[in-house]
């Protein structure tokens, strides 16, 4: 019997978790020739391998090496070292998620060489076109055969750009996969121990969008907040290597090695990421991936953000969206901090098997019996 083919394309960490238990469930199926290729718009080899390992993700198939670069450079490179890749394998299909550059340049790649598409994560909007990465979700949507959405809001969205229904499938999130398989391994890490702090007793901050950190007259008074928070709790913040160099640049490295209760740190692996957001007070983020997992913890979330593309995060969960405007970010997190939370609820088919809808439904799709 020929099995059918499929390339997952991961490029950047959040994709990691989202292959992860797809890459799973073809493992696992007779019908299913799953392969692995890693961009390497992330570039921290060491974290790629440690996300890997700990995920239970096999060694890449193929590892491209495009580093960081302007948006345009690094679409282009991937674009041609995939093409490649796909001229040698072809593939039936290319399976790829989220919103990063490698996921429109192999998606856009993938079509022009007449290859079926898939997205995972699809439909989902901030209707703020200022975002590289709501180009990438739009154009990326606009190309695929079969589009796998978190929420059923997304069926409207695609609606509304005159996308067909019939190629999108409510099939839940298989970042809350990963999750919830991993959940109980993360609570033996020891990066909590390490740091001699109790669970509930810290507020976790993770800051690298370029509207944040890029510009001195914005992340100043972020950290003015970081501050203040730090004289009510500890503060865990793992550093990502934009907003380090950013610190440094603008000369504030000094300013937080003057609050002993920050605690800055390297990023951090899968599992030790996920008990120290299991276990947090608050958690303080401009990230998309986070507002998601947060919900299912039951854990409050603010975001700096002036907009979400995953609304559901603040109709059922705990995900509060406080914009930019430091003052309120400092009355969402105080507001917080004194006890005003509310309880949210685990979305609809965030149940830990994304994953196996997504790879019967493609069978279903492309072997039909």
């Amino acid at each position: 019997m020929t099995k059918l083919k499929v390339v997952n394309v991961v490029g950047a960490r959040p994709n990691f978790m989202k292959i992860a238990p797809i890459y799973e469930k073809m493992a696992a199926c007779s019908q299913i020739d799953p392969v692995i290729v890693h961009t390497g718009q992330h570039y921290d080899q060491k974290m790629s391998t440690l996300f890997f390992d700990q995920l239970g993700l096999p060694k890449p198939d193929y590892y491209l090496g495009v580093g960081s670069a302007g948006h345009g450079v690094q679409t282009g490179r991937v674009m041609i070292e995939f093409e490649e890749i796909l001229k040698e394998l072809q593939p039936d299909l290319v399976l790829v998620v989220g919103d990063v550059n490698s996921t429109i340049a192999c998606g856009l790649t993938a079509v022009k060489l007449g290859i079926k598409l898939a997205h995972v994560e699809a439909g989902l909007r901030s209707w703020d076109r200022r975002m590289p990465e709501e180009i990438n979700r739009v154009l990326t949507d606009q190309i695929s055969d079969f589009l796998f959405l978190t929420e059923r809001t997304a069926f409207a969205n695609l609606e509304r750009e005159g996308i067909d229904s019939k190629r999108a499938f409510f099939v839940g999130n298989v970042m809350i996969d990963s999750l919830l398989h991993h959940r109980e391994q993360a609570a033996k890490q020891k990066i909590l121990d390490n740091l001699g702090l109790a669970s509930r007793g810290y507020a976790l901050v993770t800051l690298h969008r370029p509207s944040n950190v890029d510009y001195a007259e914005m992340l100043s008074p972020l950290l003015d907040v970081l501050t203040e928070m730090s004289e009510r709790l500890p503060i865990v913040f793992p550093v990502h290597p934009r907003t380090r160099a950013r610190l440094t640049e603008f000369g504030f490295d000094e300013r937080l090695a003057a609050c002993p209760d920050i605690h800055l740190v390297e990023p951090l692996g899968y599992l030790e990421f996920l008990q120290c957001m299991d276990n947090a007070a608050l958690v303080l983020t401009d990230s998309g991936g986070i507002q998601e997992e947060t919900t299912v913890l039951g854990v409050p979330c603010v975001t700096a953000r002036e907009n979400t593309e995953r609304p559901i995060t603040m109709t059922k969960g705990t995900n509060i969206l406080a914009g930019q405007d430091p003052q309120k970010i400092r009355e969402a997190v105080f507001s917080i901090l004194n006890g005003e939370t509310r309880e949210g609820r685990c979305p609809e088919l965030w149940d830990g098997a994304a994953a196996g809808r997504i790879v019967q439904i493609l069978l279903e799709q492309m072997c039909p019996s």
